[in-house]
């Protein structure tokens, strides 16, 4: 096919993107929607009428798994009935995975393009080989070949933005997939990072969330060699004039360093908020995990953080039912969490991930003792997170408005510097705006309030 055909092509075409996972998956659809709308495609929020599907997977849960697969089975009859005319791509964490390739070979042979989470940067290139070759594409790097700089994104909001930080992880938790899917630790540049923060601020944006597998690790390496751990970067993000507000996703307990902590209490764009995961409260679960804390290590971590920063908001990620977990490690992990007394965590069941040491163990715990257990933790959190939010009713917090509510009508929603959800009624033109609100109502999940004056 001659190019001049084939980019006539490209311009009659739509995609859509549906994204399972974590916000580093997020950031990649931001990416791959960049690519492919800077290459002449156009983005529609209609699955069913978008000519190239994409699904960008996630590895991570069991039931990520089963929806992916769900959803994909459900384009088999399109991809019958229009053949060459739909594209059916799929990507992410779960290709990284030999079985699940081969499921895909076996099962869902229509599929036309398949890559990995090290080679997202190829797809347009991959469109453009199925198109001109008429070939399915598969394209899996078990090695990534180094961070690819520079890449268009379409961000979901105009005032706030992912920033990927580093890439991969080494810590090898018993449970986790990650470091065989995203690969070892890769941290980019300093300079990369402020040079995309500085972009995105003459954009528009006024908050970053700074993204990791595991943050606290970050080791930049200017290229003249000068290094920078992760609080080095907080305090050079900070200069940037027009940024406003600054977070970061996720927090490993046994890297949290009493500079980062400091950093709380001395940096005033670092939101008062961090995910702090525990994911278990007996020593001998997180031994097992191989998390390298203990339950005693992570309160003190807690208490450290509380000195630096009395207004901080915490969540945490917890994990129900690892194997061989009794009901006296579970009694711990509910100690830890009356101990803690968390804003919010997301709650998981244990799920077995192929490839993994915890896989292998006979010792699986019954499913219906998960999920009794599962219940007793969620009612520990939400009357936490209730009890937590209760304390923010009559304060004028400074919310960053993200548009129409999706709960409420005729108001907007938007999230205070802890990462608390609000409502409130406001007049139009309020969205990517820090405005104050008075706080007048508080629920489980979200608070309520009203426009404050200045």
């Amino acid at each position: 096919m001659e190019e001049t055909n084939l980019t006539d092509l490209i311009h009659k075409k739509t995609f859509n993107i549906t994204t399972f996972g974590c916000q580093m998956n997020e950031h990649d659809s931001e990416i791959m929607a960049g690519m492919l709308i800077e290459k002449g495609y156009e983005q529609t929020a209609d699955r069913s009428k978008a000519d190239i599907v994409i699904f960008n997977t996630c590895s991570i849960r069991e039931n990520a798994d089963k929806r992916f697969f769900g959803t994909l089975g459900q384009l088999k009859h399109r991809k019958e009935e229009e053949g060459d005319a739909f594209t059916v791509c799929v990507c992410g964490c779960m290709m990284q995975q030999q079985h699940i390739i081969d499921q895909l070979k076996s099962k869902y042979p229509w599929v036309d393009v398949v890559y990995g989470t090290h080679n997202l940067h190829h797809l347009p290139e991959l469109l453009d080989n199925l198109y001109e070759e008429k070939k399915k594409q598969l394209e899996i790097w078990d090695d990534a070949e180094g961070i690819v700089e520079n890449l268009p994104a379409k961000r979901l909001f105009k005032h706030k933005s992912f920033v990927n930080i580093m890439y991969g992880c080494n810590n090898f938790c018993s449970y986790c997939i990650v470091p065989y899917t995203r690969g070892r630790e890769r941290s980019r540049r300093p300079e990369d990072i402020v040079s995309e923060v500085r972009r995105l601020t003459l954009d528009g944006v006024k908050e970053v969330t700074l993204l990791g597998q595991n943050v606290n690790s970050y080791k930049g390496q200017s290229a003249s060699g000068e290094a920078a751990d992760f609080t080095d970067l907080i305090y050079m993000l900070a200069e940037i004039e027009g940024l406003e507000r600054i977070r970061f996703m996720t927090s490993h307990p046994k890297d949290l360093s009493d500079k980062l902590i400091e950093a709380f209490r001395t940096c005033d764009k670092l939101c008062k908020y961090i995910h702090l995961p525990v994911q278990a409260g007996s020593d001998k679960v997180l031994k097992e995990m191989n998390r390298k804390y203990t339950g005693q290590s992570y309160l003190e971590l807690v208490d450290k953080l509380r000195r630096a920063c009395p207004d901080i908001a915490i969540s945490t990620d917890i994990i129900v039912g690892f194997p061989g977990e009794t009901e006296s490690d579970f009694e711990d992990t509910l100690n830890l969490v009356r101990k803690v007394g968390y804003d919010s965590a997301f709650t998981f069941l244990y799920s077995v991930r192929q490839g993994t040491p915890a896989a292998a163990r006979e010792d699986q715990v019954p499913e219906e003792v998960k999920h009794e257990r599962f219940n007793r933790l969620v009612e520990e959190i939400n009357s936490s997170s209730a009890e937590k939010n209760k304390a923010y009713i009559g304060r004028v917090e400074k919310v960053l408005v993200d548009g129409v509510s999706r709960n409420r009508d005729n108001a907007y929603e938007g999230r205070t510097d802890s990462f608390k959800l609000v409502n409130f009624e406001g007049p139009e033109g309020l969205e990517g705006q820090i405005v104050p609100v008075r706080i007048t109502g508080a629920n489980t999940f979200s608070l309520v309030g009203q426009l404050a004056e200045e």
